[in-house]
């Protein structure tokens, strides 16, 4: 099944997708989409080579080197010194924070320390996390959002990963500072009027919540981590 499945990537990688949060506009070439794609394919050849699993390996060795050449290429903007929401584009997205912790590129760096400051200066409002710039990337919705938790979380698994330990521990402590009475989260959060938005409770919220809290502490695993970070 897991063969059927890389090989499956392995033909559609290369088309365009509506992302992660799944916008109301025209397919296009989502670099977090294709930095997923390339960890299922990533995790695929490691689980082979572990368990001496079935499936043509040599196939999935190759569409894994040419993900990774063209999201360096075409999802990497030289003047922003970041990855972009899109190929070839000029708008960040807070999904690209989970580059720092996949194995895409080592955690020092540029380009990631680049994207990470690039969204803390540009995505970041009242000490959250926006998924992205409504005004610069329409979503085919009318009006604005609130900041968003899970991406929030995915700033303190990156500032720990990068060294910025004491900034991470303090984020972190300000979010779950935000949960209710029970613990528990919604998806956005108006930082304004200090209250919950969107869908509650938000499983994303919590389970990167939960990741965040292993960041903090230093018993960050990613081996570990991996499986439980390609299904969201």
């Amino acid at each position: 099944m897991q063969a059927a499945i890389i090989d499956h990537v392995c033909k559609i990688w290369d088309q365009p997708d509506d992302g992660i949060w799944e916008v109301r506009g025209e397919r296009q070439h989502f670099v977090h989409s294709k930095m997923m794609a390339w960890l299922a394919l990533d995790l695929a050849i490691k689980h082979h080579d572990r368990f001496d699993g079935k499936g043509d390996v040599k196939r999935w060795r190759k569409n894994r080197e040419m993900l990774h050449e063209e999201i360096c290429k075409r999802g990497f903007n030289k003047k922003l010194n970041a990855f972009t929401q899109t190929y070839d584009g000029d708008t960040l997205d807070a999904s690209l924070l989970r580059i720092t912790f996949i194995g895409f590129l080592p955690v020092d760096d540029p380009r990631i320390l680049g994207t990470v400051r690039a969204i803390e200066k540009n995505l970041m409002h009242n000490g959250l996390v926006q998924r992205y710039d409504v005004k610069k990337s329409p979503d085919g919705l009318e009006g604005g959002e609130g900041v968003f938790l899970a991406c929030s979380f995915w700033l303190v698994i990156a500032k720990s990963l990068i060294g910025e330990k004491e900034e991470a521990r303090a984020m972190f402590e300000r979010l779950i500072a935000l949960r209710n009475d029970v613990g528990l989260l919604s998806e956005e959060y108006d930082p304004l009027a200090k209250r919950m938005l969107g869908n509650f409770p938000q499983a994303l919220s919590h389970i990167a919540m939960a990741h965040a809290a292993f960041a903090v502490e230093g018993m960050w695993d990613e081996n570990s981590l991996h499986v439980e970070l390609s299904r969201q």
